[in-house]
């Protein structure tokens, strides 16, 4: 049953996809849009395959994957321990709940100008631009999902002699794994967001946001998309390979959500 559940939401994500793909091929000979604009997909896919060979696009990715992992493991490292003890110290979310409110309504690349006239160029403005974006979703859910670990179990752990500590790592942790778990996601989303904006603007030569903008002041819409393609790609395999088995071991281990499958 399972492998069946399996293949049925495969195929329905290939028609997906299939479908968008046939869409723009359609728009693409149909010249609403001149082909140095919207090129067709064997144009775009043969400048994927042919940058993919030289090695051209696993460089660019090397650098972008490199600046969104620093900066996305930075923002769980920070986030996450102060999402959690602002949901148990009152005085801490009293002094940076305010703060939070204030920063997070500020997109991240509107510090890219900020960030590189103190920092400048590189490396370090990405990184950090990138820990800001994904910083917010971490903190907010770990703190929320804390919040919400229903008095009961607390109280049951309680009675039955539980430290504080044990009570901390086997029903606070457990109870709050749900948002915990989506916090991640969302903030790996909000870094990839984040790293291709700033690397258009503080990349100095690396980097597939760099790509982007370098291709766009050519014309090059072949390069452009292709550099789309590779950041679906590992966004997709990173879901699935990283955070799918991250839910498995944590939130559906611990019993945390119910499963359901189709009964047919």
């Amino acid at each position: 049953m399972m492998a069946l559940n399996f293949s049925k939401t495969t195929v329905r994500g290939l028609s997906a996809l299939a479908a968008t793909l046939l869409l723009y091929e359609a728009v693409a000979r149909s010249h609403v849009f001149a082909p140095a604009l919207m090129p067709s997909l064997v144009s775009v896919f043969g400048v994927f395959f042919s940058l993919t060979a030289d090695g051209t696009l696993f460089q660019h990715s090397g650098h972008t994957m490199m600046r969104v992992l620093v900066g996305w493991l930075l923002a769980i490292l920070v986030a996450l321990p102060l999402g959690v003890l602002m949901a148990r110290v009152q005085r801490i979310e009293e002094f940076f709940m305010p703060l939070v409110s204030v920063l997070m309504p500020i997109p991240s690349l509107a510090w890219v100008p900020v960030f590189i006239l103190w920092f400048g160029l590189g490396n370090v403005t990405t990184i950090l631009i990138v820990f800001y974006a994904a910083s917010f979703p971490m903190l907010i859910n770990a703190w929320t999902g804390v919040r919400s670990v229903s008095k009961l179990w607390i109280r049951s752990g309680q009675s039955l002699g539980a430290s504080p500590a044990r009570l901390f790592w086997s029903v606070i942790i457990p109870g709050a794994s749900p948002f915990i778990i989506s916090g991640v996601r969302q903030s790996f989303q909000r870094a990839w967001i984040a790293v291709v904006g700033a690397e258009m603007i503080a990349a100095s030569d690396w980097g597939l946001g760099w790509v982007i903008f370098d291709s766009k002041e050519f014309l090059n819409t072949e390069v452009m998309l292709a550099s789309l393609v590779v950041i679906g790609i590992i966004g997709f395999m990173f879901e699935r390979l990283v955070l799918s088995k991250l839910e498995r071991v944590t939130v559906n281990r611990w019993g945390m959500v119910n499963q359901t499958r189709d009964k047919e």
